[in-house]
């Protein structure tokens, strides 16, 4: 399941890098694209490798990196500003997921 959910979010973050790159309405939208794109292009392929050694550090990183990304292209798209307090909760969950692979790897 992990390895189809990360391709898909590779598969999304490279569109909305895209359309940040040739559609979005403006600066700011396209600079919310091309963060959300980037943090999720990164996470997907962590997560891709991370399956193989632990199926939990692996799912936050995608769970973490969706909510971080999904809030900036619903802001992109027009979507409320306050979603932008939510982004930092799928940073949180990033990080916790990068803590949490280094502790798995750490105990061996």
């Amino acid at each position: 399941m992990i390895p189809l959910l990360a391709s898909l979010s590779a598969a999304l973050a490279i569109s909305a890098g895209a359309f940040g790159a040739h559609g979005a309405s403006n600066h700011e939208a396209a600079e919310w694209l091309r963060t959300g794109g980037f943090y999720q292009l990164i996470h997907a392929v962590a997560a891709l490798t991370l399956a193989k050694s632990g199926q939990g550090p692996a799912l936050l990183l995608l769970i973490g990196a969706a909510i971080f990304a999904f809030t900036l292209y619903i802001m992109a798209a027009g979507g409320p500003r306050w979603l932008g307090a939510v982004t930092p909760i799928g940073g949180s969950l990033m990080i916790a997921g990068w803590l949490w692979a280094a502790w798995t790897y750490w105990r061996g």
